[in-house]
Order: structure tokens, then sequence, then C-alpha cells
């Protein structure tokens, strides 16, 4: 069937996503995959017990649209736990995966026409979400190495027709934290200029900095005018469950639930109940898993600077990542991703993938740390022996 014009613009030309096709790539060539994030654990034993149990034990029907009322409620005991945010459970919708998060949040709260802030580089998915609810992307780029947030550069980014601001912090790819200063600054901006803020913070649990994570929506006159995203899949390392959440006030909370309700409706409800419960497991759990993430982290960071890798800062996220400029290695991102994987069996992300612009960084790869440390060892020894044959 003949199908040109009848496709949506914004999937007609829409190349595959780098995440997938280093993934395809690495189970074809049989190379290590440190692209696609994701730990290879199977997550903690405790929660995974709770999904077998409720799969046995409770239904299995449809749950609430929004979640299931003791997950909603575990999700606010949570938050007051670790952030000392004070949320209600209607103020929470469950969703399937934060990325159904960010897509329900944009179709509710971008019209036709309405600018919105992306600090680059950003999830892949942002752009094409806003375009296909009418919206225009306006980048706002960070710099390597440190990937800070520049008030002047935000500043001179808003026009009367911006609306939205999209936040991730902590910052995937680059593994970055902003500073108490650079949030308080974005949110001013936002007061400022009425813009609503969703806010990614699905790595908020996954930092090594000891600095406990500070959600924009705790700053002054923030909480009516943010959309908080979290996820389980990144707080218990068990991405392929999918199950995130929004979190918003009184008129947005209504607007992303409607909008919430028409994705998905609802998330598999064993998984919500185990989550529940994870939520209310102690903290020494997730923190015997953080001290596993960073123990890999650290290895994988010493074996590349042994390697001669300039590995970048980074704070959070289960990503690191290289300068190849700074290492002496004279290829671009995406040229060393596509070598890396064919020639020494290692899949990697290049990071200008994830900069919307005809002016990116070309010369900063990603690399997932959350992987057994044999795997890391191997996949260092495999790089180290392919950057010899570079000459």
């Amino acid at each position: 069937m003949k199908t040109t014009g009848r496709i949506h613009p914004v999937y007609a030309g829409m190349e595959r996503t780098v995440f997938d096709r280093m993934s395809a790539l690495a189970r074809e060539l049989g190379a290590i995959n440190l692209g696609q994030g994701f730990p290879d654990a199977p997550g903690p034993q405790p929660v995974l017990e709770a999904a077998s149990r409720a799969l046995r034990e409770k239904s299995n029907q449809y749950p609430p649209g929004a979640g299931l009322p003791e997950l909603r409620r575990a999700i606010c005991s949570y938050y007051t736990r670790r952030q000392g945010l004070e949320i209600l459970p209607e103020q929470v919708t469950v969703t399937s995966g934060a990325t159904e998060a960010i897509a329900a949040s944009v179709l509710a709260l971008v019209q036709p026409g309405d600018e919105v802030i992306l600090f680059q580089p950003a999830y892949d998915a942002y752009a094409p979400m806003v375009r296909r609810a009418g919206g225009v992307p306006v980048s706002v780029m960070l710099q390597p190495p440190l990937f800070r947030y520049d008030a002047e550069a935000l500043e001179q980014a808003i026009t009367p027709r911006t609306r939205v601001l999209m936040l991730n912090d902590p910052l995937n790819p680059a593994g970055t934290v902003a500073s108490e200063g650079e949030l308080a600054a974005i949110a001013r901006t936002c007061v400022r200029h009425d813009l609503i803020a969703i806010c990614d913070e699905v790595w908020e649990d996954v930092r090594f900095d000891g600095v406990p994570h500070k959600s924009l929506m705790s700053f002054a006159d923030m909480a009516d005018r943010a959309v908080k995203i979290g996820s389980a899949g990144k707080i218990f390392g068990i991405t392929g469950w999918k199950i995130g959440w929004m979190i918003a006030r009184d008129d947005l909370a209504e607007a992303v639930s409607r909008a919430h309700q028409f994705l998905t409706y609802a998330s598999a409800p064993p998984l919500q109940w185990a989550v529940a419960e994870g939520l209310e497991m102690p903290d020494a759990m997730l923190a015997d898993q953080r001290a596993e993430w960073a123990a890999a982290r650290g290895r994988l960071k010493a074996g590349l600077e042994e390697t001669g890798f300039a590995v970048l800062p980074n704070a959070a996220t289960w990503f690191l990542c290289i300068d190849l400029a700074a290492s002496g290695i004279m290829l671009g991102d995406r040229e060393f991703s596509e070598r890396a994987v064919t020639e020494a069996g290692v899949a990697t992300v290049p990071v200008s993938a994830l900069y919307e612009g005809a002016v990116r960084p070309e010369h900063i790869v990603r690399f997932c740390f959350t992987k057994p440390h044999p795997m890391l060892d191997e996949a260092v020894d495999r790089l180290a022996r392919w950057r010899r044959s570079l000459g």
C-alpha cells in the first residue's frame, strides 16, 4: 500500500534511535553492550519476590487508571522521607514508565505554536514529542565538560511564545548534577516568565556525590507550576518493568492524568504492588545497590583512564563520558562508536546523537557502567587493543 504523504511528518523521516541501533549491532556482532542504559543485574530480590507474590495473590485485572492507591501513597511517603516533599496521593498519576509520563505531560500542556525550552543534550524523545503536540522545541546548549546551566543563555532563548521548560536533572547523557544555584536560577526564570516546568527527575536517586536530590518543584513558587516525573526502573534498576509516575498539583495534575488516560490508561498491577512495597523498604537496600553501581563506575573509570581515555566528571546516572579530543583520538563520536562496535566489539553511544541543531559537540562518547566487573574489564581490554591499532 502506498503511504507517501500519509504518515505524520514527525515520524516519516525519523531515524532509528541511537540506543536501538547500537543495541542491535551489539546483538548482531556479539559485542559488549555499554551503549543502552540498563543494569545486567536482575534487581533487588525483595522487590522481585513482591512482584511474584502479587502476581499470585493480588488482582491481575485493570487497576485504577491513576494507579493503585497503595503505590500512590508509597510514592508520597518515599518523597517525604527522601526529599522532604509534601505530596498528596491525588497529585500522583502512575504511568507505564517515565517516557509515557513525559508524553502525557507534553500532550496535556503544549499547544500548537507553543515554544518549549529543551536543554541539550537531551533524551531523544523530548523534541519529537513536542513537535507531535504542535509545539516548537527551542534548544539551550550545555557544553562539555561540565554541562552547566547558564541563566543568561536561558533568558535569551525565551520569547512571548515560550510556555514550557523541560529539565532533566541529573542529566542523561552527561551524568552531571545541577547545583542548587543553577536550579534556583531556573526556578526564578520559570516564575518570572510564567512557565510550566516538566521535570524529568528519573535519576534522582542514582547519585554518587553524597548530596541528596533537590527537586525543582521544591523551590519558591514552583510547586504549582511543575510536573515532577519519577521512575521505579531507575530507582531499583529494573528498567523493563516500565513503572513511572507524574506528580503535579490542581489543574496540572488533572490535565496530565487525563492525557495518561488515553495513552496507556493503566500499568500492570502486580508490578505496581511490588514497586509500592519496594518504596517502603529500608533505605539500606537502595544504599547497597548504589554502592554496587558506584564500584562499577569506579572500575570502568579507572580502566578507561589507564588506557589513556579522558573521562569527564560524573556525579549521577549509570553513565560515564569520555572526551575523544582530550584523549588524543582524532575521530568524531559517531565514527568512534560505529568503529568501536564493529572493530573492537564494544557498543557505546555518541553524545552528538542526543543534541539537536547544526552546532553540537562531536567528541563526547557515553558508556554505561552498570555491568559485571569482568564485562567492564573485557570491554576496556578490547578498547585498549583497538586503540593501539589506530596508530
